[in-house]
């Protein structure tokens, strides 16, 4: 076990952060590997990110590029150590090994298993040299499915779970949720899948395989769609509803005097609408009495919301109107306006990066707030393979064979392209 062995795995430094002293072996690109292992670098894990010669992680090239740098890869980046490896060379594949034989965790998200197990790499050959191993292992589909070897980035994720079934308007095309869901929601599920395979490990001993499908943690999300469809003996199936849902009212967006604003009142809430609204008649009305009634008659019900709000001078005093008589709503915001807005302000999720190449650049911050936790370290993503001497040397390499295979190509720094 590599990690911090003293007090049953836990630091005893109290200003150290909560996996101060625990390693991470970061065998991921694009979002969803990478998107977990950020999670644990906020918490002071030692995350060495492998990238594959020559360009490195693929999101260095995604949008948006500004002088050879990508903001997309320094958000997800943030607090990792670069090493750039030729795997396709006999020396760059010893050198991941050997590095994989000193850590606490492997997390990997290539296309498919075969792609690692082929080189040595898989959970059952590393788990050889280092018993205590925990290795998750992120895909569309998950490692143990007959579609395991199918391609699948996020939005194909998205349309295989059926959430993208429900999107959208009824009459028009299923919609795509243009962030990236399917891969944010997946590294949420494997920082928590990790948190508690660690402490299965101080308990026992144990290491393990953790197999997260990005599908999989989509289908979790739905609430109702399965059991409904069960107990009304098939006359409810979920379908795309647009802007207002089947089975609930209020409970959708409604047009107020600048944009849009959404609320979601459930049964108990009714009567605070109604009062919101001035409209007390309407709590004792048979006609909307029960929670199905007024999803039934939401063709009735909208007009009198909507026309209430119009009465206002902005979206943002009917929210506040509603907020008087704790009816849950809020104006469709877009993302942008989080920045120096005093919510987010407040919860600190408005992270600026500092970038040796970007400058400061806006990204969400952390959003789990630990009591136990340090204040954030202002991290920064690394260049590529710029901790291929820091790395390798405390692994137990000279100097002099750093050089050389940096010299022979098995090691390579700088950004993509650079390097040639």
């Amino acid at each position: 076990m590599s990690g911090p062995e003293a007090s049953g795995g836990r630091s005893t430094d109290a200003t150290a952060g909560m996996l101060t002293g625990y390693r991470v072996l970061d065998l991921t690109q694009y979002l969803a590997g990478p998107g977990v292992t950020r999670l644990l670098a906020e918490l002071d894990a030692e995350v060495i990110k492998i990238e594959l010669a020559p360009d490195g992680d693929g999101s260095r090239l995604l949008p948006w590029v500004r002088n050879g740098r990508s903001g997309f890869f320094v958000q997800h980046n943030t607090g990792k150590q670069s090493v750039c490896i030729d795997w396709s060379t006999d020396e760059g594949l010893g050198l991941i090994k050997r590095l994989a034989r000193g850590v606490d965790i492997v997390v990997e998200n290539f296309g498919t298993a075969e792609t690692l197990a082929t080189r040595g790499l898989d959970y059952e050959t590393l788990k050889g040299g280092n018993p205590g191993l925990i290795y998750l292992s992120i895909s569309a589909f998950g490692r143990d499915s007959p579609w395991a070897d199918k391609p699948g980035f996020d939005y194909v994720a998205q349309a295989a779970s059926g959430l993208m079934y429900m999107a959208g308007e009824p009459d028009s095309a299923p919609a795509i949720q243009w962030a990236a869901l399917g891969d944010g929601n997946a590294a949420v599920h494997g920082f928590a899948a990790l948190g508690f395979a660690l402490l299965h490990r101080e308990r026992t001993g144990q290491g393990q395989f953790i197999d997260l499908a990005m599908t999989d943690c989509l289908f979790h999300f739905l609430d109702t769609a399965l059991q409904a469809h069960h107990l009304s003996d098939g006359a409810y199936t979920a379908e795309r509803y647009g802007v207002h849902h089947q089975l609930v009212f209020p409970a959708g967006n409604f047009k107020g005097p600048q944009g849009w604003i959404t609320v979601l009142a459930l049964h108990r809430q009714w009567p605070n609408v109604c009062r919101a609204l001035g409209r007390e008649d309407l709590i004792d009305d048979p006609r909307y009495a029960l929670m199905e009634d007024r999803t039934a008659r939401r063709d009735e019900l909208v007009p009198i919301i909507e026309a209430w709000m119009a009465g206002f001078g902005s979206d943002e005093k009917v929210v506040e109107a509603l907020d008087r008589f704790r009816v849950p709503a809020c104006r469709v915001m877009p993302p942008v306006e989080a920045i120096g807005h005093p919510h987010f302000e407040s919860r600190h999720m408005i992270r600026w990066i500092d970038d040796p190449v970007l400058g400061q650049i806006p990204a969400p911050g952390f959003p789990f707030k630990f009591s136990a936790q340090p204040e954030q370290v202002e991290w920064r993503a690394p260049l590529l393979g710029e901790h291929n001497r820091k790395v390798l040397s405390e692994a137990g390499l000279a100097d002099a064979e750093i050089d050389d295979l940096l010299a022979q190509g098995v090691l390579v720094e700088g950004e993509p392209g650079s390097a040639r």
